[in-house]
């Protein structure tokens, strides 16, 4: 009996450090920073919600034109509540939950109060990169996509395209030539892209304050662009991830929720709106819960992207269709 307690009390000691190890290794992951391998990866409210029709936004390479160009309207209205939010080429994501091909993770750099790491949902692990060395060239300059797309090229000639990126798009540079930037990539070495459709800088601060009406500017370069719900690229926009780029392509960071968006900055009178101030609008004739927000641009107008049936456009506030819900609005860039 003695013998049989010993090795129920071994075998247990064993499983204990196992699984010991195992938490360990766990909680390690959940730590790791890993890095979007595709040219936008769209984040999901819950794993495996995929549709026949969503299977070009889901594979590594992506095929987003051909994701939102084959949807129809109805198809389109069956992302909303479904999908979170989108996350760039080469950004940083952490992993907080896995379940078999797919994890949860944190997109980095886009606040919310629901994860201190950064936006959740859920996305399929073949679309992230470890990068080990991509990440050894994050603290060199970097170059930041200013055309709407982009291509990155696999020769200096920029004849042969290797993957069409998304403005806002932020890769560290190897080496700067008089047309041509080398860029290093997440899991494909080094690529070419042409310096006319990117600015270079040295560091996050590089970039030059904007006033309001720089940003209304680069905002208006997607004028026509449809609607996207949880978009945040040059391939669609919903209307939160359209204010929140605007922004952070100019070097200010928002949060990435309208109704987050709302609560940050200096509140403004309607009367002393200035062009680049957010303006939000709730439901209940403006008294209830924030569900829109555009930027003004100047003469009772306003720069948004408004829903599913529609595309980034200029609107007059009060014949937008939301003029009854006008909550206020908000100023992030003191002049």
């Amino acid at each position: 009996m003695a013998v049989q307690n010993w090795r129920i009390l071994i075998f247990s000691l064993v499983c204990m450090f196992f699984m010991s190890t195992g938490l360990a290794e766990a909680k390690g992951k959940e730590s790791e920073t890993y890095f979007v391998d595709v040219t936008a990866a769209t984040l999901w409210s819950e794993p495996n919600h995929l549709r026949e029709v969503d299977k070009p936004s889901a594979s590594n390479p992506v095929a987003l034109r051909k994701w939102t160009g084959t949807m129809t309207y109805e198809e389109k209205l069956g992302l909303v509540g479904k999908l979170e939010t989108q996350a760039l080429y080469g950004s940083e994501v952490t992993i907080i939950e896995e379940d078999g091909d797919w994890v949860k993770v944190a997109a980095h750099n886009q606040p919310t109060p629901r994860n201190d790491l950064g936006y959740p949902g859920w996305m399929p692990k073949v679309q992230l990169a470890k990068g080990n060395s991509y990440k050894n060239q994050l603290n060199r300059p970097f170059a930041l996509i200013t055309s709407p797309t982009a291509w990155l090229y696999e020769d200096k000639q920029t004849s042969e395209e290797f993957l069409e990126l998304s403005f806002n798009t932020r890769l560290p540079i190897m080496k700067e030539f008089k047309n041509e930037i080398l860029v290093a990539t997440p899991s494909q070495g080094k690529k070419w892209l042409k310096k006319s459709d990117a600015a270079v800088y040295q560091d996050e601060k590089d970039i030059p304050a904007p006033t309001g009406q720089d940003v209304v500017n680069t905002g208006k370069k997607f004028l026509n662009l449809p609607y996207l719900w949880a978009g945040m690229s040059g391939f669609g926009f919903d209307c939160s991830g359209f204010t929140y780029t605007m922004y952070h392509s100019n070097g200010i960071t928002i949060p990435r929720d309208s109704s987050v968006q709302a609560t940050h900055g200096t509140p403004v009178e309607r009367e002393d709106l200035k062009a680049g101030d957010l303006l939000f609008f709730a439901y209940e004739q403006g008294k209830g819960r924030v569900h829109h927000v555009g930027m003004y641009v100047g003469d009772g107008k306003m720069i948004h992207s408004p829903n599913t049936s529609t595309h980034v456009r200029i609107d007059d506030i009060d014949t937008s269709g939301y003029g009854e819900e006008y909550a206020g609005a908000r100023r992030y860039i003191e002049e």
